[in-house]
């Protein structure tokens, strides 16, 4: 090999940390917040809307197909929950096998590897860039990405590993016969014709606030691991951090995260065992075993 040759011979640089997403803007976070302007539609970043039909005048198409069963009977034999936490999920020795939840789909995307990303509902761009590139990367290892369906993170999530050809589970926080929010009513509907769509709430029940940490506790409960892409001191994913504590499974947190130090919440949960900084994507598949 001659001199010139050796010269031009490039080396593949590592994957970036979860610190920069793919094709970000450079500079401080702080700035490129302040001028950004709020997704007009959950794949904005990636589509231009179609400007064939509108989507939000057309009406939600529930499952036909609905199966009634329980926490405890979902998770047998496939996600144990420890013991001292059964009777929060309502599985008691009485016989109690837990809430019951109505799903539409396929139920054997929970036997594989099952990871949740969290996060933000008014992401910024970056940190849906993060979201979009880790669900890609995980549905590509044939992880299935489990999301709630919410604008923003899981949104983008979900959208993600779809286009990756990859497997979903939506966890919802209404009843599976309403979407929300309306602009996801056809992804919801794709989710439960392909992937898998769960609830917690009875078609009917009416929606209130606290549905929301009740669906972060189940999506806790159904996943391996949780990854929080992006979120402030107040909110709503940690719920499903706390969850992940008290059950035992995997909390990883985006680097970007632990290293901004406006943010209290990841130094309290960094002390637990089961929680991991978020460098790349094969942290995770290292700790669930994937082939």
């Amino acid at each position: 090999m001659t001199a010139a040759r050796k010269q031009a011979k490039k080396t593949i640089p590592p994957p970036k940390p979860f610190t920069e997403p793919e094709h970000s803007p450079t500079g401080p976070v702080e700035v490129v917040r302040s001028v950004l302007k709020k997704m007009e539609s959950p794949f904005a970043a990636d589509r231009k809307p179609s400007r064939s039909r509108d989507v939000r005048t057309e009406t939600y198409v529930p499952p036909t197909t609905v199966v009634t069963t329980t926490v405890g009977e979902l998770l047998n034999g496939v996600r144990p929950i420890p013991e001292q936490q059964q009777e929060r999920l309502g599985i008691t020795g009485a016989g109690g096998s837990g809430a019951k939840l109505w799903i539409a789909g396929d139920v054997s995307l929970l036997k594989k590897p099952c990871v949740a990303i969290v996060g933000a509902r008014k992401v910024s761009r970056e940190g849906a860039a993060r979201a979009r590139r880790l669900a890609r990367e995980l549905a590509q290892a044939g992880v299935i990405v489990v999301s709630g369906l919410a604008k923003g993170v899981d949104t983008e999530a979900l959208g993600s590993a779809i286009d990756a050809g990859g497997k979903t589970i939506a966890v919802i926080g209404t009843p599976i016969t309403k979407a929300y929010p309306a602009e996801n009513k056809r992804l919801q509907e794709r989710i439960y014709r392909e992937h898998l769509l769960i609830s917690q709430f009875a078609p009917g029940k009416v929606v209130f606030q606290s549905n929301f940490p009740e669906r972060n506790k189940l999506m806790a409960a159904i996943s391996d691991a949780t990854v929080i892409v992006e979120a402030s001191d107040t909110s709503g994913s940690l719920h499903q951090a706390a969850e992940c504590v008290r059950l035992g499974r995997w909390l990883f947190i985006a680097k970007s995260l632990a290293e901004n130090p406006s943010l209290r919440w990841p130094k309290d949960f960094v002390q637990y065992p089961n929680t991991r900084i978020l460098n790349e994507t094969s942290d995770i598949l290292d700790l669930i075993r994937v082939n």
